[in-house]
């Protein structure tokens, strides 16, 4: 279950809702996902920071993050073709969910989990959800400070999402 995800993933802390700070909203969003054959396959439910009502200077500072260039795409598939490579993609499953906040974000409690005993609390988030302003940032950040550990170098100024290795 996401609830469960979030809360095994450390998401949030339950704090005293500080003076200076406005708790955001989140609400659930449902969606229904089918199969090949368009049979029904399973029910989704995930929880998503209202991140409209974020302010900057407030709730986020940098929401910039880069996406790779056609051109870096390009020339990467003209490289796999002459050489006879192979090209490998993967998909990160909740991606952004991974990313790190540097930013005081307060949270209130999402519909149907308000924690008993714990009403008056709020949700201080560690790390991002969906639909918050600096999602794509936190995850950019996270996995370059990861790529750079495994000895990736960033290859071109250029284009930031290029990272390359000597093997």
């Amino acid at each position: 279950m996401e609830y469960d995800a979030l809360i095994k993933n450390g998401t949030w802390r339950l704090v005293d809702p500080p003076a200076s700070f406005k708790p955001i909203g989140c609400k659930w969003v449902y969606k229904i996902k089918y199969k090949e054959n368009s049979s029904l396959d399973k029910y989704k439910a995930r929880i998503v920071e209202e991140g409209y009502t974020q302010r900057e200077g407030v709730d986020y500072t940098e929401t910039f993050a880069p996406t790779a260039k056609w051109g870096t795409i390009r020339t990467l598939f003209s490289l796999e073709a002459h050489n006879s490579w192979k090209i490998y993609h993967m998909d990160v499953k909740t991606t952004f969910l991974n990313g790190n906040l540097k930013e005081y974000v307060y949270m209130f409690h999402p519909e149907g989990f308000v924690v008993k005993g714990k009403e008056k609390k709020v949700r201080k988030l560690v790390k991002v959800l969906y639909g918050s302003k600096q999602a794509s940032r936190a995850w950019y950040e996270k996995l370059t400070k990861h790529l750079l550990k495994l000895n990736y170098i960033l290859f071109d100024l250029d284009d930031a999402t290029l990272f390359v290795k000597n093997l």
